[in-house]
């Protein structure tokens, strides 16, 4: 890959972060090392905890426990926890990590009953060791939980005389009896069967979510970076860096959606940006949601319909991208059968250019890439509380400039990407609409200098605002802002012991809304966690 010349880039991979120390230990005076040594704070994320039920008993049930040396999966059983109830108001999962040694950052999934309930990355170790968790609020996959299934874990790994490091892992579900929010969890959570999806016959609601990734350590993990064939780059794609992740119904394009650009922990030829603080999302993938509902007619008909999930801009019979699918469903008790049609599909043109400028003495190479696509559908459901029309509607933009020296010793990046998401839901009594808007941004150069000292800063965003309103009233509203900041160096090519890294790295995720505040800020100097500050 580039974004690196002459550097040796690290391959790919997902997963946690530790409950981060209290500001009050944070600020305990420390020994900065010259240079990143044998070790450095376990890494810590500024996210939220999950909320859990207060005063609440709760059940914990481990799913799986074991040690990942190379990609063979770990295969168990999962039993419901007993003494927790046959219903939950929640249910929280949590990983639970530990490595040594030396080690790439690796990618990893877990299924239960075939159903893919984390997705998640490594993070890099120390010679002497760190250890890390995840949590995510799994309630949402209640209907899986409820019965036995079948367990299926993989972080895949290589062990061997020089890539030392073991990934030990622990994965527990910690159940809180009570009554879920009907809206936030679904009656079936369903997979594919060979490409196809079968509904219940009374499915009056269903969204698909697609753990879609770029990785690999191969071109498609810097997607954002590949250039068309005319220009004189180390990454090639045909039509640019732009990548849309779409989902179709029997070969109609059904959803649109603009990946997220993560970076895992080995990302940008600068394993010293994410030590202790990972960028956003890089621990816990969050799946991308299509709301299929105005296609509930025709999917309710008791036969098995086609269902896709396609990357737009990956250079044809090449690999890199990871989609594994689940459904969720909501459905009409009242009724056996829920009949509908779908009644508008409006897709508009894929815009998409990319216009190269040669570089010169002077002047670097650059790419200039400007995308946008729309997408509207409509349809309704005849159900035991009347005709329910669902319109959802997905706007995408993207635009990026690409700047790069010959050689690639210079190499930077600054792009945007916009997903806006309407949904509206209009059946007996006034209209629902939730409103989404997501913007994603990424702004770094990497350069090797003098010495082969190599430098990338770098900065990321993950922003999202949504707003729920009843009767054109608003009920509800979040905003989201994850900002990750880095700069760090080191000497390329040498030892671990000879590289001399220094290294910066902040983050502030900021999460206000009608549910409430959260404002946290973490700053770490060369491995040091030196700032835990809350802002609420």
């Amino acid at each position: 890959m580039s974004m690196l010349a002459g550097a040796t880039l690290l391959a790919s991979t997902l997963l946690g972060a530790n409950p981060a120390q209290s500001a009050e230990a944070a600020a305990q005076p420390v020994d900065v090392p010259a240079e990143f040594g044998t070790d450095w704070h376990d890494p810590v994320t500024a996210a939220p905890a999950v909320t859990r039920p207060v005063g609440s008993t709760s059940c914990e049930v481990t799913v799986a426990e074991a040690q990942f040396r190379d990609f063979t999966p770990y295969e168990g059983a999962y039993e419901p926890p007993r003494g927790c109830g046959a219903g939950w108001s929640k249910v929280v999962l949590r990983m639970e990590g530990r490595v040594k040694g030396r080690q790439y950052d690796r990618l990893g999934y877990l299924h239960i009953g075939g159903v893919e309930v984390l997705r998640t990355s490594t993070p890099q170790p120390s010679p002497d060791g760190i250890s890390w968790s995840v949590e995510k609020d799994v309630t949402r996959y209640s209907d899986t939980l409820s019965r036995a299934q079948p367990v299926e874990m993989l972080i895949g790994n290589v062990v061997n005389d020089t890539y030392t490091g073991i990934l030990d892992v622990k994965v527990t579900l910690t159940f809180y009896p009570g009554t879920p929010v009907a809206k936030d969890t679904p009656d079936r959570v369903l997979t594919l069967q060979d490409g196809t999806l079968t509904t219940p016959r009374n499915s009056e609601r269903i969204v698909a979510e697609v753990y879609a990734t770029g990785s690999g350590g191969g071109c498609e993990e810097y997607w954002y970076l590949t250039v068309p064939d005319s220009a004189p780059y180390s990454c090639k794609a045909t039509d640019g860096p732009y990548r849309e992740v779409q989902i179709k119904v029997d070969g109609q394009l059904a959803g649109i959606a603009a990946p997220f650009p993560t970076v895992w922990t080995g990302g940008w030829s600068n394993p010293f940006l994410w030590y202790v603080i990972p960028g956003p999302r890089a621990f816990d993938i969050k799946p991308i949601e299509y709301d299929l509902t105005p296609f509930a007619g025709l999917l309710n008909d008791g036969r098995p319909h086609d269902v896709e999930v396609s990357v737009v801009g990956v250079p044809e019979g090449q690999a890199g991208w990871s989609s594994p699918v689940n459904v969720l469903v909501w459905q009409d008790t009242e009724r056996a059968r829920v009949t509908g049609r779908l009644t508008a599909h409006h897709a508009g043109d894929l815009d998409n250019s990319s216009t190269y400028t040669p570089g010169s003495a002077d002047e670097q190479h650059r790419l200039d890439t400007g995308a946008a696509h729309r997408l509207t559908v409509a349809g309704y459901v005849d159900t035991s509380h009347g005709r329910v029309v669902t319109t959802v509607g997905r706007s995408l933009t993207n635009t990026s400039v690409h700047r790069w020296t010959d050689g690639e010793n210079t190499d930077g990046l600054a792009a945007t990407w916009t997903d806006a998401e309407n949904v509206t839901v209009d059946g007996r009594g006034p209209a629902r609409a939730t409103r989404t808007q997501r913007t994603y941004t990424m702004d770094g150069t990497t350069t090797l200098g003098a010495g082969d000292r190599l430098r990338t800063v770098l900065a990321l965003g993950d922003r999202e605002a949504v707003t729920e309103t009843f009767a054109g009233r608003r009920t509800a509203w979040s905003w989201l802002d994850d900002a990750y900041t880095g700069d760090a160096t080191y000497t390329a090519n040498v030892p671990r012991d000879q590289r001399h890294a220094v290294g910066t790295t902040s983050e502030r995720y900021r999460l206000f809304g009608s549910a409430g505040c959260h404002d946290r800020s973490l700053v770490t100097v060369q491995g040091v966690l030196t700032e835990d500050r809350d802002g609420c």
